[in-house]
């Protein structure tokens, strides 16, 4: 069998290095004056390096059995920065496999045929939102994820902006700030914050990457007024999960400045669970109070609705293979919920989950058909869902695999749906992946209408992906994804 010269090989990675680091500036100029988002089969690429570039467009061999280069997607990136853009998210991944199987040819004739829908309308209005005010009440673990996405996804055309936290007062002020603002410029899981960040004392803020944070002290909602920061028409984020019904969230809508409320845990009563992806069509302008259900719910409901869709289910499980949270003890001491109260580090805790259940509220059909439990193992994030289905029509394996990988990048889930076919990842291979959820194909298991299937999930990143993606719909930020999903 021949092989390339060892000379030749390293020659293309530099090759592919140079043009991977011309890339940059001109996916960045996409962004900025054109708010093009480009990505590569769902990943995106602005803000990234020159290596990451380039392992994500290996990542294409692995979904679609088709070799992907920066040779190959560089004429097209910059093809596009002449082109006049309009907003859009555009895959240039799928783009540049389509450009392949065409061999080649003239890159602006292919794309003025591809993105017609946006060229030639810079100036155009992409989407009808106008600037949104956020603030994160609470700035636990999701909080602070969440405050991470938010910076990294100011401009663009994104409109959400971060203007504030809401923390308890921790007596020295100066002190707290410090570390509030340590907290987010490291972290032992996700590290470093990927910037710049400071903090002025006087002012109580926090400046991340040029976004101005007020950091708000207050004990329970009722103490705080927003209009005095110049925050109006505010969606404030709880991240407490103090408060789960519309008497408690309700308060956030009793301050001035605040128009509606988003849970980042289960809701209880007639609040509406959005997973989004599946169910955000149920969200109307009138709804002031959301919830974003649960991680779990979030990873399991888009696989479930898309088997659903092609197989039915008659009836199935869900195991959860749980991270540990903050709701455990480091050590065995007394806590309200059974079996919780034992040392997270050193032990399996089987425990309830809800989320089995919760599937109902966002895919009704499911309802009555699940049942569910938790194993919550010494791991700090990433989980994993096993559902161990009944099916109304026969499968197997292969079909199933290949079924699930089509939808996870040429569906309407593919945000939520990611894929993985090998048989050497393991937990923190996932963190900070952004989908809902990921089969790992080499798990499936079919037989006739008997299926299992792995589902990982990033319980912190992923999922507060899943709620950025729902303030985006309720402050009508909404773009072009092209080219068009063929599922």
């Amino acid at each position: 069998m021949s092989q390339q010269p060892l000379d030749t090989v390293f020659q293309d990675w530099h090759d592919n290095q140079a043009l991977a680091e011309q890339m940059i500036p001109l996916i960045g100029s996409l962004y900025r004056h054109n708010n093009v988002v480009t990505t590569l089969y769902g990943r995106s690429l602005f803000n990234r390096s020159v290596i990451r570039i380039l392992k994500d467009h290996r990542f294409v061999r692995k979904v679609e059995g088709t070799e992907l280069s920066v040779q190959d997607t560089f004429p097209l990136v910059q093809a596009m920065t002449e082109l006049n853009l309009g907003p859009a998210h555009v895959d240039v991944g799928k783009l540049g496999v389509a450009f392949k199987q065409r061999g080649g040819g003239d890159a602006k004739a292919f794309l003025r045929e591809e993105l017609s829908e946006i060229v030639d309308r810079r100036d155009a209005n992409g989407n009808n939102g106008e600037s949104k005010d956020v603030v994160l009440y609470g700035f636990g673990r999701i909080g602070r994820i969440l405050a991470r996405v938010l910076v990294e996804k100011a401009g663009g055309g994104n409109l959400l902006r971060l203007r504030a936290i809401v923390v308890r007062g921790r007596g020295d002020i100066a002190k707290d700030l410090e570390k509030r603002a340590s907290l987010l410029r490291r972290d032992s899981v996700h590290g470093p914050f990927d910037g710049t960040i400071s903090v002025d004392v006087e002012a109580r803020t926090i400046t991340a990457n040029g976004n101005v944070i007020q950091v708000i002290y207050a004990d329970s909602p009722a103490d705080v007024d927003y209009t005095v920061y110049g925050i109006s028409n505010a969606v404030v984020v709880d991240n407490t999960g103090i408060w789960r019904d519309e008497a408690g969230l309700g308060q956030h809508l009793q301050c001035k400045g605040v128009a509606k409320a988003l849970l980042t845990a289960p809701g209880k009563g007639d609040i509406k669970n959005i997973v989004f992806g599946i169910n955000d069509g149920d969200i109307n302008d009138e709804d002031t109070i959301l919830s974003a259900a649960s991680c779990t719910t979030n990873a399991i409901v888009p696989v479930l609705k898309v088997l659903n869709d092609e197989y039915g289910i008659e009836h199935g499980h869900v195991e959860t293979v749980h991270a540990y949270t903050n709701d455990q003890n480091l050590i065995d001491n007394y806590h309200k919920g059974d079996r919780r109260g034992r040392s997270a580090p050193l032990n399996m805790v089987l425990t309830e989950t809800g989320a089995a259940k919760a599937v109902a509220k966002a895919l009704p059909e499911l309802g009555g058909k699940l049942t569910g439990n938790a194993i919550r193992v010494p791991t700090p994030n990433v989980s994993m869902a096993i559902l161990n289905l009944t099916l109304e029509k026969e499968t197997d394996a292969e079909a199933l695999n290949d079924y699930l990988r089509r939808m996870s990048i040429d569906s309407a889930y593919q945000k939520q749906i990611d894929y993985v076919d090998s048989p050497e990842v393991v937990s923190s291979d996932f963190v900070g992946n952004r989908h809902a959820g990921i089969v790992d194909a080499k798990a499936t298991i079919a037989n006739g209408r008997h299926a299992v299937l792995y589902v990982w999930y990033d319980n912190e990143f992923g999922y507060s992906c899943q709620v950025v993606r729902i303030l985006q719909h309720i402050s009508n930020v909404h773009f072009l994804k092209l080219p068009r999903a063929r599922g």
